[in-house]
């Protein structure tokens, strides 16, 4: 199977179970790299298990593979599902572990400090 195919169909079925779990607004200034280009300063605006929702000035092509940098965390792989107004949405390659989402929700509390 195609490797976008196969992400893509991962991605349905986590969302076909994923998509009740709570999406969080959130403001996490972070980084965003698109494949084969450089990577940009962002801010995360929403969160779940299965993606979350970033400013990108840049136009993010919906089925390119991307990676989403946190403070404190190793770059996250996820792929660009949809880009509207500087805004894109992106399903990550995998979930999140519910432990590390926690983790990013309790250090930010919405208004993009850092807490260690």
């Amino acid at each position: 199977m195609n490797p976008i195919h196969e992400l893509r169909s991962r991605y349905d079925m986590a969302a076909q179970e994923d998509r009740s779990a709570p999406r969080t607004r959130i403001l996490i200034p972070a980084q965003l790299r698109a494949s084969g280009m450089r990577a940009f300063q962002t801010v995360v605006n929403d969160l779940s298990l299965s993606g979350f929702s970033a400013t990108a000035l840049t136009r993010m092509h919906p089925g390119s593979i991307c990676w989403l940098t946190l403070p404190g965390l190793e770059s996250l792989q996820a792929e660009v599902i949809w880009w509207q107004d500087s805004q894109c949405g992106c399903a990550f390659a995998n979930l999140l572990s519910p432990i590390v989402h926690d983790n990013i929700l309790a250090r930010y509390r919405g208004d993009g400090v850092y807490r260690r």
